[in-house]
């Protein structure tokens, strides 16, 4: 089991499915969170749940450079230091591709693609300056393997985990690590609202769809020193959905 005890972390995301989970999951190891949300209400109810001793909630849009700013800011006069940085906020947008606005894609930019970049510069500076830190970027197997009708999207996660790996490479000498989590099919309310047709278990090796302590525990392994030789690497959690069909 990873130790995260008095480890900072920055979650984003962190009012609701695979983010709340994440963020109790590390809390429970040991971690200070902080719990980034634009529905900071959300998050404060999170906190309630996780306890005021081990999270702090904070207003986070992760679309405002201004609000990353003011986050860590507020992290690193709060605790002195900031560990880790989990940038799992995102949104799904599903529609054919000729059916895809330039407004949808542009707000998937936005929130999936932009976000994780203006993450990783606001915190960058100051592991470099601890000389040390993790950033895990919570991306998609729609990275490498799309999800029909899904090409915006797809496109915004392909970006993100060649951001990741070039951040890797740029970082990694100054002691911080990038790496990356891509959840397959994962029993949020998401899913529900977007595949509540789709019967996945048919299509997964291991016969179920994923749930959101799959992915947290991966994220807690990222976190941990369990993972100090890990750099741009890659954690597929999908039950082998992407390993192929037999059709």
């Amino acid at each position: 089991m990873p130790n995260l005890e008095n480890q900072v972390i920055l979650v984003t995301g962190a009012n609701r499915g695979q983010g709340k989970v994440i963020s109790k999951h590390l809390a429970s190891l040991g971690a200070r969170v902080a719990l980034g949300a634009r529905n900071v209400e959300e998050a404060k109810s999170v906190s309630l749940e996780i306890g005021d001793d081990k999270s702090l909630p904070l207003q986070l849009d992760v679309t405002k450079e201004s609000d990353w700013i003011t986050a860590v800011n507020t992290i690193i006069h709060t605790y002195k230091k900031l560990d880790v940085l989990v940038n799992n906020a995102g949104i799904y947008i599903k529609k054919p591709l000729l059916d895809t606005t330039t407004e949808d894609f542009q707000k998937l930019i936005n929130v999936n693609q932009l976000s994780v970049f203006m993450g990783i510069k606001a915190v960058a500076p100051f592991m470099q300056k601890q000389k040390g830190g993790s950033i895990i970027n919570n991306v998609s197997i729609s990275s490498f393997s799309p999800i029909n009708q899904s090409a915006a999207y797809a496109a915004t996660k392909a970006a993100v985990t060649n951001l990741s790996k070039s951040a890797a490479k740029e970082l990694g000498s100054k002691g911080i690590r990038v790496n990356m989590v891509h959840p397959g099919v994962i029993h949020t309310e998401m899913l529900d609202n977007a595949t509540s047709k789709i019967n996945w278990n048919d299509t997964i090796p291991l016969g179920r769809v994923g749930k959101p302590n799959d992915i947290a525990h991966a994220i807690a392994f990222l976190a941990s020193d369990q993972s100090s030789y890990c750099n741009g690497t890659e954690i597929v959690v999908d039950g082998g959905l992407t390993l192929g069909t037999d059709i």
